[in-house]
């Protein structure tokens, strides 16, 4: 059968005329196969899945009644376009008392988002020319760099390694990169390392963006799931305000996922920008939605409580990894473990498996163990755990760790 016109017709940032035609599978599709012909092989047998980031819960029950009212108020039928004003001023009141961040004028330093991701694929339209380069980590959430490489940008990453802490070497930057980047990409606590930025390396950044005019975009979407002491923003850095902005969602502190609201903070000048490409691109998201996300935001015991338990859950699973042989280390925040890929397994028959990459530990996971794990082998090879699986209450819990331990035991791990 020969290709319809149409097929010439795709734009180059997806692929052109070769669009469709590719056979290179993402590992997330690997890892959704393998977790089919798992369960396959296994009629009836329960896959632990710990490759989910997304709560395992609802969102609070007087959260939901609240958008059960504001959803039959009629005033709120239309459209939202940039958002409205008292969700900015719960954003201001929720960053001054979780944060410790002040926020002069909600009006001109807050705009909502429909969810962080949205927000990270409209920005590089206010920054990015052909050429230009976008500072991002690796790994890390890439939305922001695709949308950099649509509009003819070019994206460096810089690798997060374990020996610095899972924090980015600023001075490994090329000379010739520097002077065409635009904008520097954050992410704390960061997904998928679970590693927590420090004052003293925000302090860093902002000095790195004003010696070398960068943007610093802060993707802060785990920012209130600590597990230890307060929240840490990055706008709390003397002069952030200066030099960026702060992603704030409701997705993961507040178990609203599916409802697609966040918020985007800081610099006056930047959020006019994302506000002008945001209303150009999408009419706001629903006012009941916003009303509702309101009252989450002045109730942080919300988040504090989500928090207590993924530590509850963190402490189960580390102390079973390395019961095992895994090298785990509980994160300061996140609902994410990152942990070192073995390169092989012995079974209790003494039968060695290698493995190259931490793709194959984790199909091996998957296929053996039934435990699903996202691999990374951006800068080492790691599997990342989340603690979002699902659990009906904290006996089920327990139940769901206990069987994690037995389904490792008889494997001993080389590294």
């Amino acid at each position: 059968m020969t290709d319809s016109y149409i097929q010439n017709l795709f734009a180059e940032r997806i692929g052109g005329k070769l669009y469709g035609k590719g056979t290179a599978i993402y590992k997330f599709e690997k890892i959704k196969r393998a977790k089919r012909a798992a369960l396959a092989a296994n009629p009836g047998a329960e896959l632990i899945d710990m490759g989910v980031g997304e709560p395992d819960e609802m969102a609070p029950a007087d959260c939901v009644e609240a958008l059960y009212a504001a959803a039959k108020d009629a005033n709120n039928r239309g459209y939202a376009d940039n958002g409205a004003v008292p969700y900015k001023e719960a954003a201001a009141r929720w960053m001054k008392n979780v944060c410790g961040v002040e926020i002069a004028n909600p009006t001109d330093q807050i705009c909502h988002s429909i969810g962080s991701k949205a927000a990270l694929s409209m920005l590089p339209a206010c920054f990015i020319n052909p050429g230009d380069v976008a500072l991002m980590t690796t790994p890390g959430y890439p939305v922001f760099g695709t949308h950099s490489k649509y509009y003819g940008g070019e994206v460096l990453n810089l690798p997060l390694l374990e020996a610095n802490g899972f924090l980015p070497d600023l001075n490994s930057i090329p000379a010739e990169k520097l002077k065409r980047a635009k904008t520097l990409v954050l992410n704390y606590p960061n997904n998928p390392t679970g590693a927590s930025a420090t004052p003293k390396f925000f302090a860093e950044v902002v000095a790195f963006a004003k010696r070398h005019n960068l943007i610093v975009i802060h993707d802060a979407a785990y920012a209130a799931l600590v597990f230890e002491g307060k929240p840490l923003s990055f706008l709390a850095t003397p002069g952030a305000m200066e030099v960026g902005i702060e992603l704030h969602s409701m997705s993961k502190g507040f178990n609203m996922t599916g409802w697609r609201l966040g918020f985007v903070v800081g610099n006056p000048l930047i959020v006019k920008a994302y506000a002008d490409v945001k209303d150009n691109t999408d009419s706001g998201q629903f006012l009941a939605i916003q009303e509702a996300c309101s009252y989450a935001l002045d109730h942080p015991e919300i988040t504090q409580k989500i928090a207590g338990k993924y530590s509850r859950r963190m402490d189960g699973l580390v102390g079973i990894l390395n019961k095992h042989g895994l090298n785990a280390r509980k994160p300061r925040g996140s609902f994410f473990l990152y942990v070192k890929a073995p390169k092989a397994a012995v079974g209790a028959d003494g039968k060695r498996i290698a493995f190259e990459t931490a793709e194959a530990f984790s199909q091996w996971m998957i296929t053996e163990k039934l435990i699903s794990t996202v691999p990374w082998d951006d800068a080492g090879a790691y599997v990342r755990f989340s603690v979002t699986f699902i659990a009906l209450d904290q006996k089920d819990e327990d139940r769901v760790l206990g069987e994690i331990d037995k389904r490792l035991a008889g494997s001993r791990f080389e590294f």
